[in-house]
């Protein structure tokens, strides 16, 4: 912890946000730009901010805080979670969490929060549109079917649910089409590069762009995965427990499910993705366990065609899914 710097906890809901700071001095405010005002007027450039990812509520103060030049980390809930529960507090108050988050920050190694451009901020919201049009058009194509199959199903129902499922899928189509062309204007050449990676389409293809923004926040393929929660998690201790290797699932959970529908055509069409997806099964182990490595595989390449500047190579993909 570095002395010079004052410490402020944030715990933050929908109307207002608590505060406490390192001296042990405690502000609430409300949760608007009146509110985000009056509590710069606390800080100064020695002062970092601590809050948890929580939800949605935290990104209008996060993204004030950072455009008044004023240090922010937005920290994983679970972390804060595991560290206010081996304090064993018995009190739970948006106060006392407060006053944790801050105990929190004193103690780890924080990373500042980047926050996302203005473009990416348009992408996801239309990612997040899309998600929400797709569960709809489903939810109707099934009730559709299910009125069909009862023999003989009103014709007033299947005409307004027909009608429904139109206007859904025009509305998804707009949607995307407004995506592709938001993507293409900064990368673009990324796109057409990732479209040559057997078992990655076009929709694929603009969906890995913006989940991973271009891919520019990652350093690494390993990096990505753990992004993703594809990382194994090992579970050993002593003789007794020798605990199956999972993956985390401590990450995108939308990226990983894109991965995943991907790797079944990868299995079939990327030589690299079906040897190692071969080489798994032959050894007894599950086909669901060679589809997470799969899951794997391919999102290394997409990060190595990404960054290299190169189009995809079978003779080549040792070197570039090492990058």
């Amino acid at each position: 912890m570095n002395k010079d710097i004052k410490y402020f906890g944030i715990d933050i809901s929908h109307l207002v946000f608590d505060v406490t700071d390192s001296s042990g001095n405690y502000y609430q405010f409300k949760n608007n730009v009146t509110g985000f005002k009056k509590f710069v007027k606390h800080l100064d450039y020695n002062s970092h901010c601590v809050m948890e990812a929580t939800g949605y509520y935290h990104y209008r103060l996060a993204y004030f805080l950072q455009e008044n030049s004023i240090k922010v980390s937005v920290e994983n809930p679970l972390s804060v979670k595991r560290f206010i529960q081996m304090k064993l507090s018995k009190i739970k108050t948006d106060k006392s969490d407060s006053r944790l988050i801050c105990e929190y920050a004193k103690q780890v190694e924080l990373k500042l929060w980047q926050g996302n451009s203005k473009h990416q901020l348009e992408c996801l919201q239309m990612t997040r549109l899309l998600s929400v049009y797709t569960k709809q058009s489903t939810m109707l194509k099934n009730k559709i079917h299910g009125e069909e199959v009862l023999g003989n199903p009103s014709k007033v129902v299947t005409s307004s649910l027909k009608s429904s499922l139109r206007q859904v899928t025009k509305q998804i189509e707009k949607v995307e089409a407004a995506l592709l062309i938001l993507v293409r204007k900064l990368h673009q050449d990324v796109l057409t590069r990732l479209k040559t990676i057997p078992g990655i389409g076009n929709k694929t293809a603009l969906m890995l762009v913006v989940l991973t923004d271009g891919f520019d926040r990652f350093k690494s393929g390993s990096e990505l995965c753990s992004y993703a929660g594809l990382t194994p998690v090992i579970r050993q201790s002593g003789s007794s427990i020798n605990g199956r290797a999972r993956i985390s699932k401590i990450g995108n959970q939308k990226l990983r499910n894109l991965l995943f529908m991907c790797s079944f055509n990868a299995c079939k069409y990327n030589k690299a993705c079906r040897e190692i997806y071969e080489r798994i099964v032959a050894k007894g182990k599950s086909k669901k366990l060679a589809l997470i490595a799969v899951c794997n595989k391919l999102l290394k390449q997409a990060f190595a065609i990404a960054k290299s500047g190169l189009i995809y190579d079978d003779t080549y993909r040792s070197t570039l899914v090492n990058i």
